[in-house]
Parts: C-alpha cells; sequence; structure tokens
C-alpha cells in the first residue's frame, strides 16, 4: 500500500508540472483570436501566480483542516477545470477569470505535497518528484504542440491536458484511504487540529525568515537564468536566435538530469551538504559562462542546471528537520509564496537592466543572487537547532 501512493504522489507531480508552460506555448496561437496585444500574457501569468501565492499561504489551514490528500485532489480538480475554461473561454475577460482557479488549484496541493513527501519520504524521492514534475513541465507544451501542428488549435491543446488531470483526479479521490496509512505524531495527517500559524508567527520562528529569503533568492536565479539565458547569448553573445534558443534549453536538460541524478546522490550525502554542492556548480556554471566562447556558454547554462537541480527538493526536504515537523507545513507554505514572488518579480527585473543598460549584466545578475541564497542558507543553518521529527 505504501508503494501504490507513492505511485500516485509521482503521478501529482507529473501533473502538477502538466500545465505549468501551456501558455507561453500556446499565446503565440492565442492572442489574435482575443485581439489582444502579445504582452497580454504577462496579466494572464501575474493572475496565475497572484492565486498560487495565495494559496500557498493558506495551504497548512487547508491541509491541517482537510488533509494532504483531500487537498490534491481538490486543487487537481480546480486545476482540471479551469483548464477546460480556457480550452473554452471566447474572451480574454473570460481567460482571466479563468486564471484564477488556475492558480488557487497549483499553491495549496505543491505545498501540501512536498510537505507530505518531507515528513514521510527520503530525500532520494523528494528530488526524483521534482524530476518528474520536469518531465510533466516538458510534455505539457509538448501536448499543446501536437495539437497546434495537427490542426486542432489551442484549445484542444487546454483540453487535452484538463482530461488528463480529470484521469488523475478521479485517482486521488480513490487513493484518498491510502493517505491516512502514513500518520505519525506532530503531522498534521494524525488527526490533530493545531491552530494554523499566522505569518506573524511563522517569520518570529528562528530561521524562517532566512530560509523563506533563501527560497526567494533559488526560484529568482531559477526563472532569470532560463527566461533570459537565448535573449543574453543572441544580444551579448552574438549567437543566432534559433542556435541560442537550442542552447538555453541545455539549462533545463541541465535540471532534469541533475534531478535524477541528485537522488542518487542524497543516499551518501545530507540535504545541507547537497545543497552546499549544489551551490557551488552553479558559481561554477557562471565562472565559465563569464569565458569567451560559444562552447564555454553551453557548458555554463549546464552546469548552471545540474546545480539548481538538488536545491529546491532539498531545501523543502529538510524543512522538518530545522523547524519541526509540527511547523514545517506552515513554513513550507510561505517558502513557496516567496519562490513564486521571486520568480515572478526578478526576471522582469533583469529585463529593465538589460534594456535600460546591457544584456551582458545576465551572468552579474545571477552572481548576486546566489551569493544572497549562499548567505541567507547559511544563516538559517546557523539559526536553527536540528529536531527529530517523531512518528
Amino acid at each position: 500500500m505504501v508503494h501504490l501512493l507513492l505511485a500516485v504522489i509521482y503521478l501529482s507531480f507529473i501533473s502538477l508540472g502538466l500545465p505549468d508552460a501551456l501558455l507561453g506555448a500556446a499565446w503565440p496561437s492565442m492572442y489574435g483570436e482575443f485581439s489582444v496585444p502579445v504582452s497580454y500574457a504577462g496579466a494572464v501569468s501575474m493572475i496565475i501566480s497572484a492565486g498560487t501565492i495565495l494559496s500557498s499561504l493558506l495551504s497548512d489551514r487547508f491541509t491541517r483542516r482537510f488533509g494532504t490528500g483531500m487537498v490534491t485532489a481538490v486543487s487537481v480538480l480546480t486545476t482540471a477545470a479551469a483548464l477546460w475554461g480556457f480550452s473554452v473561454a471566447k474572451s480574454f475577460p473570460a481567460l482571466c477569470l479563468w486564471a484564477v482557479p488556475y492558480g488557487l488549484g497549483a499553491g495549496s496541493v505543491d505545498a501540501s505535497l512536498n510537505n507530505y513527501v518531507a515528513l514521510h519520504y527520503e530525500s532520494r524521492h523528494m528530488s526524483w518528484l521534482h524530476c518528474m514534475w520536469g518531465i510533466g513541465a516538458s510534455a505539457g507544451p509538448y501536448i499543446m504542440g501536437m495539437a497546434l501542428t495537427g490542426g486542432y488549435g489551442w484549445n484542444m491543446g487546454y483540453r487535452a491536458i484538463a482530461l488528463i488531470q480529470i484521469v488523475l483526479t478521479a485517482i486521488l479521490f480513490f487513493s484518498l484511504p491510502l493517505w491516512k496509512g502514513k500518520s505519525g505524531s506532530g503531522n498534521v495527517e494524525s488527526g490533530e487540529r493545531e491552530k494554523p500559524l499566522s505569518l506573524k508567527e511563522i517569520y518570529e520562528i528562528p530561521g524562517a525568515k532566512e530560509i523563506i529569503t533563501t527560497f526567494f533568492c533559488y526560484q529568482a536565479l531559477e526563472q532569470t537564468a532560463g527566461l533570459w539565458a537565448a535573449s543574453y547569448l543572441a544580444l551579448h553573445r552574438g549567437l543566432s536566435g534559433e542556435t541560442a534558443a537550442g542552447f538555453a534549453a541545455l539549462f533545463y536538460v541541465g535540471i532534469t538530469i541533475g534531478r535524477m541524478g541528485s537522488g542518487f546522490l542524497t543516499m551518501v550525502m545530507e540535504d545541507e551538504a547537497m545543497i552546499r554542492l549544489g551551490q557551488g556548480v552553479v558559481l561554477s556554471g557562471l565562472l565559465i559562462l563569464w569565458l569567451p566562447g560559444t562552447m564555454t556558454a553551453s557548458a555554463g547554462l549546464v552546469l548552471m542546471g545540474l546545480g539548481c537541480a538538488p536545491i529546491y527538493p532539498c531545501i523543502i526536504h529538510s524543512t522538518p528537520v530545522h523547524f519541526g515537523a509540527d511547523k514545517s507545513q506552515a513554513v513550507i507554505g510561505v517558502q513557496m509564496a516567496s519562490a513564486y514572488v521571486g520568480g515572478m518579480l526578478m526576471p522582469p527585473a533583469f529585463g529593465l537592466l538589460a534594456g535600460h543598460i546591457s544584456a551582458a549584466l545576465y551572468p552579474l545578475f545571477l552572481f548576486l543572487i546566489l551569493l544572497g541564497m549562499i548567505f541567507m542558507h547559511e544563516a538559517t543553518i546557523r539559526r536553527c537547532r536540528p529536531s527529530q521529527i517523531s512518528g
């Protein structure tokens, strides 16, 4: 039964990734039909991000009230409904309305599932599960591309992903009894209904502000690196648009492969060591990226992706150890919200720098974010007194 639940969780992580890159893949075919400028994709993305941030902050309250299994099932159902809504939307305002449940469905399930895995499974599963997320995030645009090239339109692409989510929702509802099988003291699944922590109470926990800022920096680095890699290579290095786009994809290849490999490394290395290793590899990638030459650019981006791979899952997995199993859901929810804020704000911030000064600042911008991440993670370790998860 334990292995069956783990399989369901792996499916859930693939499901989490499926909708994430759909808007970018479909928007070139969508905006003309809605008679809006291409830049309006940013408005839809902001609404989705705002909903994700809000539901992440509420994840502690929802999970304590309903349990991880129910939160996951309802959240995936909400996302499925939103995707179906996208597929039948006839106007841009309708699209914006459907973007609200699109975002709300993502935040709670992300935080709740990550906390559940952090409490109940080894670090290797956290890395492999996030690798599954990468597979889902890659499959979503591929399915959309098949719908577009097959002449079915972007509507059918969204509808296909919605149908996949509906099937997964049914599996999740049937699997609800499995979630109650793994419980323990201090876990929200154990039946304890402690009062959810307020934001003020979370920030007062020793080390909480530091780890929340660490997450902000990590997501800011990953999102900025991925979004602006091709522009940096084209505008500063002089590569063609096609070549630059191909090299930029190497960053995500590095993350996906790195998370698969990280799962094996966690069998012999602790989370803190994995995070430091990842930060060191990112730094190496940035230093190589600074060097002239086409091959150094590709090698630098791959190394940056490989370095990013263990950081996110290992920070999440170490949260119950640093803050206690009774507080981990609340802390992870705010961590997730902070990560989404970092990913939402910092890439546009670099865009302003690139537009007004130069895209050549790309490695320096990422280097400064990396330094902030390293500093705040080390501050977290100093402030937190490790505690054991009971149960």
